[in-house]
C-alpha cells in the first residue's frame, strides 16, 4: 500500500524537492536559517535531539537530564518512532553511527 502523507499539499510538495536538492550541511544551514526563525529551528534540532537519544534506548529520565525536554515531548516523538511514519528511522538508519548521543 502506497503512502499517503497527511501533510499533503502542494506547498509541502515544493519544501520536500526544495530539501532534496540541497547538497551540504552548509546549503542546509543557509536554506532553514532563511525559512524558518531560530525559535523553530531550535525546536526542530530539539526534537532531533530527543528522537536520536529514544532510538538509542535513553530512559525518559536521561532524555529530560540531557535535553530538557518535557515529558510530553518525548512521548510524542517516542510515539512517532514506534508507530510512526517511519520518517526517523530512516533518516537513523542512513546516517548510521553519525547519530549517537552523549
Amino acid at each position: 500500500m502506497p503512502f499517503e502523507p497527511k501533510s499533503k499539499s502542494k506547498n509541502m510538495d515544493l519544501l520536500a524537492k526544495a530539501i532534496l536538492e540541497l547538497q551540504t550541511v552548509e546549503e542546509v544551514y543557509r536554506f532553514f536559517e532563511d525559512l524558518c526563525t531560530m525559535s523553530e529551528l531550535e525546536k526542530l534540532a530539539h526534537r532531533m535531539g530527543v528522537a536520536v537519544m529514544l532510538w538509542h534506548k535513553a530512559s525518559y529520565q536521561q532524555v529530560i537530564y540531557k535535553t530538557n525536554a518535557s515529558t510530553t515531548t518525548i512521548g510524542r516523538i517516542a510515539k512517532s518512532l514506534k508507530y510512526g511514519n517511519d520518517g526517523y528511522k530512516t533518516v537513523f538508519f542512513r546516517l548510521k553511527d553519525k547519530t549517537r548521543f552523549e
